[in-house]
């Protein structure tokens, strides 16, 4: 029989998002909590499984892991880009990788539901609401202010639109951002610089890289204003952690809204999760219903052409 585990399945929602009964003589096992990060004990587990569904990053497998995990055949991520998966090693091991599509949206969603959560007060006032109590938190207006977006390309992009309907000035920065690319999308190209020191409301949506690891670090939180509010749905080691937790701590910016850190899941006893000037979720950006029966039901659909010898999605083959 070909056992199959489907990794993070955090809100048990695997299963019924695809029809894995399709997948005759196959034995299916979720798991719902992190497996960690001790390599041993996650190839202990993993080690007689055939098929193995991720979840995008939550779980990362780097050489090491992959050569302690002989029965592997077939590595299935969410999404079709992974850089948490070793590919090379993978091929060298004879391990088929495929992905699945993705949904672009829920991402710049939620970075907006970040930004109005942090800046009208939304989880204080629901709990101000739910113990009795009545406006005793004041938000700030968006309209006529700045929005920053760092990285302006498929969701930057669409998360400045939403900031344009708000009525916000938006500007924007990234590497190779030209004049005329942020102008058709309704922004203004500024330097880095500026785009720190004049914005009102930040949003990060950059590719974690070798070059923008840390890209947001000590000196650019200095730069912004201490009205402004700092926004991140992107990777958590974006930004600099601990310069963040000093900015926010010694209320050196207004505020933050984060759904990225960097380790994940966020330990329980994080000084993250005790800053009352911060909106924090649990890298919840892109996980939404459809989502999850997009990347399942497609995941399903790879099973099935693998074991007819013509996998899709393939991210690993020649």
């Amino acid at each position: 029989m070909t056992r199959v585990a489907i990794l993070d399945d955090y809100q048990n929602t695997a299963l019924g998002s695809a029809d894995w009964r399709s997948l005759l003589g196959f034995e299916i096992k979720t798991f719902n909590q992190h497996l960690g990060h001790d390599e041993v004990q996650i190839a202990a587990i993993l080690s007689d499984f055939d098929v193995i569904v991720c979840m995008r990053e939550r779980t990362p497998f780097p050489k090491s892991l992959l050569d302690q995990l002989p029965n592997l055949k077939y590595l299935i991520t969410t999404g079709m880009r992974n850089l948490s998966i070793d590919m090379d090693a993978a091929k060298v091991n004879g391990v088929v990788i495929s992905g699945t599509q993705m949904l672009g949206y829920p991402a710049y969603e939620h970075a907006w539901a970040l930004i109005l959560a942090i800046t009208k007060k939304i989880p204080y006032e629901d709990q101000v609401m739910k113990s009795g109590g009545w406006q005793q938190g004041i938000g700030v207006g968006l309209s006529g202010k700045t929005l920053g977006i760092l990285g302006l390309g498929k969701l930057g992009s669409a998360a400045a639109r939403i900031g344009i309907a708000f009525n916000m000035n938006v500007i924007a920065w990234s590497q190779n951002l030209t004049e005329d690319l942020a102008k058709e999308h309704g922004a203004t190209r500024v330097n880095k610089d500026d785009l720190f020191k004049c914005s009102d409301v930040i949003s990060i949506h950059q590719i974690l890289s070798d070059r923008t690891r840390g890209l947001v670090g000590k000196e650019q939180l200095e730069q912004m204003k201490k009205t402004a509010y700092l926004v991140n749905t992107s990777r958590g080691p974006i930004i600099d952690e601990k310069a963040l937790i000093d900015a926010l701590q010694n209320n050196k910016i207004a505020g933050a809204g984060l759904d990225v850190y960097d380790l994940e899941p966020l330990p329980a006893d994080h000084v993250i999760r005790s800053l009352d000037n911060v909106v924090l979720t649990g890298h919840t950006g892109f996980v939404v219903k459809e989502l999850h029966e997009l990347a399942y039901g497609q995941a399903v659909e790879n099973i099935q052409s693998w074991l007819n010898g013509a996998p899709a999605r393939l991210l690993n083959g020649d």
